[in-house]
């Protein structure tokens, strides 16, 4: 059994990732942190974890421990992830894990000289509805892919929610740009050459509230716009000369809509519909990562897959405060 352990008591350990543990097939529950012992005693207790820690470091020195999963605010990630891995310890660390991609090439040397596993937690690569969309574009059901369009949107103006504090790394580009960013990368595994951006701010909280993006992969183009105070939506679109695939609820399937994965033939006479219910990519993501940390196969978000998404969100950024197109 693969023992994980988990810093902080954040709401979506509380919600997603602990009880995918606790449900995953090869892992268990070892230990929950908090800089408050009672409020990791008290999530211990209700999902049955064997420890509680009342420190990062405790948890990090105990033998008991295998693995960690990291929900801390963004700021933090890079900070954590490194002290985890000097610990020893398997890391998967939520997104985005850095706020520059240059921050993340420390973490692949000490990867290296400790030789653990770290990942980026993208649960959408993980998930049935996203496996097929890529098959079915590199197979060629839509012929050859000429737009990708996209969007992911919420609505949020809580002061002390982590999303709108620029300090701790919110704003909608690092939240929630990075999913259309992904899932475009994952689908087609290419990656772009130059973007152009609009990128807006709230100007209380200093935040990047909405963002239009284009980028350019030269085969292709992906069109997507992101927000943090417009109704909630999202949609992913894959659009060929042969047909096009529409992804439903792309990032948050069960929540936002269904999951369901359509393909349009050229004329659009026909349809072909695939659902995925009960599908979980919480717990794929749990299970693929404590497999392969044991020395299983499988396939995770790497480091180096990190680096190349960040540093399109970081020129994502520098395209917003120019007129024209931003290299990559």
């Amino acid at each position: 059994m693969f023992r994980w352990g988990v810093l902080s008591t954040a709401k979506i350990a509380r919600e997603q990732l602990i009880p995918a543990i606790v449900e995953a097939e090869g892992s268990v529950l070892a230990a929950i942190a908090s800089r408050d012992l009672s409020k990791a005693k008290k999530l211990t207790a209700h999902f049955g974890a064997r420890h509680a820690f009342g420190s990062y470091e405790e948890l990090l020195a105990s033998d008991q421990v295998d693995g960690v999963y990291i929900p801390l605010p963004t700021s933090q990630h890079v900070e954590w992830t490194a002290k985890a891995i000097e610990a020893g310890k398997h890391v998967l660390v939520e997104k985005p894990l850095a706020l520059d991609a240059k921050d993340i090439a420390p973490l692949i040397k000490l990867r290296n000289k400790k030789k653990v596993l770290v990942c980026e937690a993208f649960m959408v690569t993980y998930h049935p509805q996203w496996l097929k969309v890529r098959e079915l574009v590199q197979s060629g059901a839509i012929g050859t892919l000429k737009h990708v369009q996209g969007a992911f949107t919420y609505f949020n103006v809580d002061p002390n929610n982590m999303r709108n504090k620029v300090e701790l790394g919110g704003g909608a580009l690092l939240d929630i740009g990075v999913y259309p960013t992904v899932g475009t990368r994952f689908v087609t595994g290419k990656e772009p050459k130059r973007v152009q951006a609009t990128v807006e701010r709230d100007k209380k909280f200093k935040t990047d509230t909405y963002s239009s993006i284009r980028a350019d992969f030269g085969d292709f183009e992906l069109s997507f716009y992101v927000a943090t105070q417009l109704a909630a939506r999202q949609f992913m679109v894959f659009h060929g000369d042969k047909g096009y695939i529409e992804v439903s609820a792309p990032f948050n399937a069960g929540v936002y809509d269904h999951h369901r994965v359509e393909l349009h033939n050229q004329r659009h006479t026909e349809a072909q519909v695939w659902r995925f219910p009960g599908a979980q990519q919480y717990r794929y993501e749990i299970e693929t990562f404590a497999k392969v940390a044991q020395g299983g196969s499988g396939e995770v978000f790497t480091l180096e897959n990190s680096v190349k998404n960040q540093k399109l969100i970081d020129a994502i950024f520098r395209a917003g405060k120019v007129n024209g197109w931003e290299k990559v």
